[in-house]
């Protein structure tokens, strides 16, 4: 499974997911937790809306070597949860996002991640932009948004939440 790890970072690995990590998504995305600022009225993902983004995940990283990539722990192996590029259905821009088991957050894993991907995006594509946005109420995930250099655009409503939206242009040379 080598040729699904796209990068490193000082404690990541991130790479594709495969049909039989559908647990780990499950244990992501099936927590209450994780879900509530993920969706409208935050509900936790079945496992069939899981199985259904996996394979998405899958088939978006097999042709374009990006997506919601796996974060593993390096020191241990741990799975940490998930991060990557998905591509925004209204636009095809872009778009970083990350959700991290509750026990792993607050530990600077999804700020580790969000600067290797912007840095990643850059390094090794032809986007010249990308976009992130997290629900108004949201402050960590916020904050990582702006940390990384990504500038605030406009608040609007995507799929029921109230999301403050972000840019980030590539860097001139």
């Amino acid at each position: 499974m080598n040729d699904l790890k796209l990068f490193e970072t000082e404690r990541l690995s991130l790479s594709g997911w495969h049909a039989g990590q559908l647990p780990d998504l499950m244990a992501l995305h099936g927590d209450p937790a994780t879900a509530r600022y993920l969706s409208a009225d935050g509900h936790a993902w079945t496992e069939a809306e899981a199985a259904k983004s996996l394979a998405l995940w899958i088939e978006i990283f097999a042709t374009h070597r990006m997506g919601k990539l796996r974060l593993i722990r390096k020191s241990d192996g741990a799975f940490v949860g998930r991060a990557g590029f998905g591509l925004h259905p209204p636009t095809g821009e872009p778009e970083i996002g990350y959700a991290l088991l509750p026990q792993y957050r607050g530990m600077g894993y999804a700020t580790e991640a969000a600067i290797g991907l912007r840095d990643w995006i850059f390094q090794n594509t032809d986007w010249d932009h990308f976009i992130g946005f997290a629900d108004v109420r949201n402050a960590p995930s916020l904050a990582i948004l702006t940390g990384i250099g990504m500038e605030k655009t406009h608040i609007d409503t995507y799929q029921g939440i109230t999301a403050q939206f972000h840019i980030l242009h590539r860097p001139a040379p």
